[in-house]
């Protein structure tokens, strides 16, 4: 992002200024306007004439604005932007605190939950917040359901209290102060501006993202790697189960290319929910899958000029690193693609799904389980899982420390600390560990060095007589695509995705 960060204390007002003043789109979500003479705060693309320097402050969160008195302005909508791809860049405390906020851990586990997830007491990990991001806990998860509530109010056909415990508000005269207080309109008011209608335990929403975003390449990914049961894909949409801290559910993403670099763009999403007070998880889940916090054009900037990566990065502007809807999930599913084709590892995750998962009742032909849970795989026999012994005893083990809470993956532990825990358990080598780390943990710095795929996309990509010399030289020298080495394998690995299925399910 350049000349402006995130930390409050180093919020630089001239630079963020400039950024208002050309309205620049790379920036919202980075931080937010506070206009003293009007009383509201915008995002800094907000479209409004530009308020002279002397009457703004900046903000590096919503809840900050808001906790300065401030209320959401109704033409740009500040609330409704990409989070600040800072937060999976540095993963800092802060960061990790937003992702399980966003999560919804506040609302069911309070301050305390948070904190005791984060290693930290509610005292400490409140003045971290406060320096960090203008706003404790209780003021950023409160901001969080305001913004949820407003989308459920505008695009829904729900009733008011069932918005307001699907946003995670306690009661309803909270929901209804809270919005009144943001917003400066009541619920009623709110409504009258909405686009589409849902009823039922269905909600369709549109989920924030930067552009470019490369939505057909994210397709293609998720469809080679579904699980049959558990997700299907067609052209141009994927969906799949959830397991969410209320019960089951199911999600459908419209994914398609969108090009028009710099604005924010709009993913349709679509949830049915056993649950409607899982509305906040879900959403979250799915934007982690998405990678929807991922600044494209930082990326871009970096990697462009590469011999090797720039040709793909022109190519396919806007390509993400799919991320994962339940951390435990995605490393299970590591462990059992070790050494195996991804159309094997498909085939072996299928029968243990069968085996294993939940069965569920859903509208979508096809999703019929939830991934099993880590504490039902810890109690499973090596001997009887479709896989070789060895491997089966490395996925006992990994659902065991995931069942016990010795390994967590929930985007709110310390990744180094992560990847010591992995790397400490019978057969998670450091591929495995390092593959949990890039797509449960959103690192955007990982390379597999010794990754097949790697190593072929390599090979067809090299020039000259000896290729294997060429792949060796590349590989080599992959530090100079830090800090942005995952979304470098990402484009490696996208010269060999097959085309997206047709409209047919994958039967399980």
């Amino acid at each position: 992002m350049g000349f402006v960060t995130t930390t409050r204390e180093r919020l630089d007002p001239e630079s963020c200024y400039r950024a208002v003043a050309s309205r620049d789109r790379r920036f919202d979500g980075v931080f937010w306007t506070a206009v003293r003479t009007t009383g509201i705060y915008c995002r800094p693309s907000c479209p409004a004439r530009t308020p002279a320097y002397g009457n703004v402050t900046f903000h590096p969160s919503a809840a900050a604005a808001q906790a300065a008195g401030y209320r959401a302005c109704k033409r740009c909508l500040p609330d409704a932007t990409p989070g600040s791809p800072d937060w999976d860049v540095a993963a800092t405390v802060a960061g990790r605190a937003m992702r399980l906020i966003a999560d919804g851990v506040v609302d069911r586990e309070g301050v305390e939950g948070l904190a005791r997830r984060l290693g930290y007491t509610p005292r400490h990990l409140s003045r971290l917040l406060l320096a960090e991001l203008g706003a404790g806990p209780l003021a950023l998860a409160r901001a969080r359901r305001a913004q949820t509530a407003r989308v459920l109010i505008e695009t829904t056909d729900l009733g008011y209290a069932d918005v307001a415990f699907a946003a995670g508000f306690a009661s309803v005269r909270q929901f209804n102060d809270t919005v009144r207080e943001v917003y400066a309109a009541s619920p009623t008011q709110l409504r009258g501006r909405r686009g589409g209608r849902t009823g039922g335990g269905t909600v369709t929403m549109r989920l924030a993202v930067r552009t470019p975003l490369a939505g057909r390449a994210l397709l293609e990914f998720l469809a080679f790697h579904l699980v049959p049961g558990v997700e299907v894909a067609g052209d141009g949409w994927y969906a799949r189960t959830l397991d969410l801290p209320h019960g089951p559910g199911t999600v459908r993403l419209d994914l398609a290319d969108q090009h028009d670099a710099g604005r924010t763009a709009f993913v349709p999403a679509t949830f049915t929910l056993h649950d409607l007070r899982d509305t906040t998880a879900a959403v979250e889940r799915a934007r982690r899958l998405l990678d929807a916090d991922c600044d494209p054009a930082a990326v871009a900037a970096h990697l462009a000029g590469d011999p090797v990566i720039g040709p793909l990065v022109r190519l396919r502007p806007g390509l993400r690193v799919p991320g994962q809807v339940d951390g435990d999930e995605t490393a299970l599913r590591t462990v059992v693609g070790q050494q195996v084709s991804v159309v094997g590892a498909r085939t072996v995750t299928g029968r243990i799904v069968a085996e294993h998962g939940r069965p569920v009742v859903t509208d979508v032909p096809g999703l019929t389980h939830l991934f099993p849970d880590a504490a039902t795989l810890a109690e499973a026999d090596p001997a009887t899982l479709p896989m070789p012994r060895a491997r089966g005893r490395a996925l006992v083990g990994l659902a065991a420390a995931l069942a016990a809470g010795d390994v967590v993956l929930d985007r709110g532990a310390d990744r180094d600390d992560v990847r010591r825990r992995l790397l400490a358990l019978p057969g998670i080598g450091p591929w495995t560990a390092d593959y949990v780390a890039m797509r449960a943990l959103a690192h955007p710095d990982v390379f597999l060095p010794t990754d097949i795929g790697v190593r072929n996309a390599l090979r067809g990509l090299a020039h000259g007589p000896d290729h294997d010399a060429a792949v060796a030289r590349t590989i080599a020298g992959a530090d100079a695509w830090r800090p942005w080495r995952s979304y470098a394998l990402m484009y490696l690995w996208s010269t060999l995705m097959p085309p997206v299925p047709a409209d047919r399910p994958e039967e399980s």
